[in-house]
């Protein structure tokens, strides 16, 4: 099967042997391989630098411009040496690909030096200053003009994509990355040979292949699907915390979760367990009688996911953290919200995050809620379940959650009380267009005839400008309508 690149070289080839031989920016041709290092490092820094990349060919007599071909022996020294300069001499690592191909009736070797995504690409040991580029047909040092504008056309690498782990065989691959699970989460069944599976773990961006010489796990393979995180240095302090303390305060630690697998294939057990450490009660449905904990489901799946997903990685020694006391459980990541982000605004809107592709992973992988959906189901099932209102708390360097056990609305406080007002009208906004009187006394739980407390804690909200009235122009409060601040 002939790679998509091989037309290519052949193209820019024929056009630099004919009719006259020429030097090209996208190739350079030589009989074999050089003995400097320098030189070739700094040639592979020049094409990984060149939009779409470059191609070195070897088999062609230097001065005559001929093919004369090459051997299998010499063909796979010269590609060791190159992948070894590509990882060992050059920052960022330099991806290739190689063929030997027949060219007028000669077997060539085609080394197809790929883009880099992220420029410039310099030559070890230095600084960026220490990049090249290709020039007249030629490789030269880059200026520092130049070097910007490489800077302007460079992609800034998500956290997810850098690697996790030193260059690995596909056997150790398979002893780190739990991948059979990840597709009982997709419901898929696992591929049936090992270069399927290759394939699928480089697609999902969980590993990156490196000229055939192994494999790199990404951060991002590790964090979903690691067996153990602590296996990997960088990602050591990233498992989830999750303790339990006796009482209202964090003075006795009566347990902690014992768990360090990776996010998406430990999810479903670190649910497990928190629901175990929580509360129950019993309700009816369906004339049968069933335990259940006194925290809903999808609010404890959506906070906890959100605090994987939105932590920033760049903060080190500290990660997601789930603290359960008898009150309360409050769920914490490192991290502030985003610039664009306002915490009045947080459900509903659509969510941007560090971490994108963890977060398409986790909906892909029904972890959590499609995109800007998870925040308002967590509330509204937090209402179903009578619950004070989420408490939202950017911190110095973290964002907290807090979700409480039930209270009665003679026990909330005068802050609770408005804010639980201030997040049902956003549900109200988005499922019936308005929130009422009656609509928010059903949140409370109160009988008709607690609707002017109801309305007590209406005309509060109002007053902070938490709320305001859907129709400024109707005089009437028993049957007005109210929107969030922003409606």
């Amino acid at each position: 099967m002939i790679k998509n690149w091989i037309n290519r070289a052949f193209e820019f080839l024929t056009h630099s042997l004919e009719p006259v031989p020429q030097e090209l920016n996208e190739l350079d041709w030589k009989e074999s391989l050089s003995p400097d290092n320098t030189k070739l490092s700094r040639h592979l820094s020049a094409f990984a630098n060149q939009p779409g990349g470059g191609f070195m060919i070897f088999g062609i007599e230097n001065k005559t411009a001929k093919p004369v071909g090459i051997s299998q022996e010499e063909a796979e020294l010269i590609v060791q040496k190159l992948s070894s300069l590509c990882r060992d001499s050059l920052d960022p690592v330099v991806v290739l690909d190689h063929a030997i191909e027949t060219y007028q009736n000669m077997p060539l070797l085609f080394i197809y030096v790929k883009e880099c995504a992220v420029k410039p690409v310099h030559v070890k040991p230095g600084t960026i200053e220490n990049a090249y580029i290709r020039s007249g047909g030629t490789t030269r040092l880059a200026s520092r003009p130049e070097i910007g504008s490489l800077m302007l056309n460079s992609k800034t690498p998500h956290f997810e994509e850098l690697h996790a782990s030193k260059l690995k065989e596909f056997h150790e691959i398979r002893d780190l990355l739990d991948f059979r699970t990840i597709f009982k989460l997709l419901d898929k069944p696992v591929p049936q040979t090992d270069p399927e599976i290759i394939r699928w773990l480089s697609d999902e961006k969980m590993i990156d292949e490196v000229d055939g010489a192994g494999y790199y796990i990404t951060n991002f393979g590790a964090l979903s699907c690691a067996f153990n995180l602590k296996e990997f240095d960088g990602l050591a302090r990233k498992c989830i915390r999750l303790i339990k303390y006796k009482g209202i305060t964090k003075l006795e630690t009566e347990k902690e979760y014992p768990g360090s697998r990776g996010y998406a294939i430990g999810f479903d057990g670190l649910l497990a367990f928190l629901k175990a450490l929580l509360p129950g009660s019993e309700i009816i449905k369906n004339a049968l009688r069933k335990e259940t904990t006194v925290y809903p489901e999808i609010a404890l799946r959506e906070l906890i996911a959100n605090a994987l997903i939105h932590q920033d990685f760049s903060i080190r020694g500290s990660g997601p953290m789930i603290e359960i006391f008898d009150n309360r459980i409050v769920i914490s990541n490192p991290g502030k919200l985003l610039p664009s982000k306002k915490i009045d605004r947080l459900i509903r809107t659509t969510p941007e995050s560090r971490n994108e592709i963890l977060a398409a992973a986790f909906r892909r992988y029904n972890i959590c809620e499609e995109r800007g959906s998870g925040l308002e189901k967590a509330v509204s099932s937090i209402e179903l379940f009578g619950l004070p209102p989420l408490k939202f708390e950017e911190l110095e360097n973290s964002f907290r959650v807090t979700m409480f056990s039930p209270k009665t609305f003679a026990d909330l406080t005068p802050t609770e009380r408005v804010e639980a007002c201030y997040q049902h009208s956003i549900i109200k906004y988005y499922s019936t267009g308005g929130m009422s009187n009656t609509s928010l006394r059903e949140r409370f739980k109160m009988h008709e005839k607690q609707r002017p407390q109801v309305s007590l804690v209406i005309k509060e909200a109002l007053a902070l400008g938490r709320i305001k009235p859907k129709d400024p122009s109707n005089v009437s409060t028993k049957f007005a309508e109210y929107i969030p601040f922003w409606g």
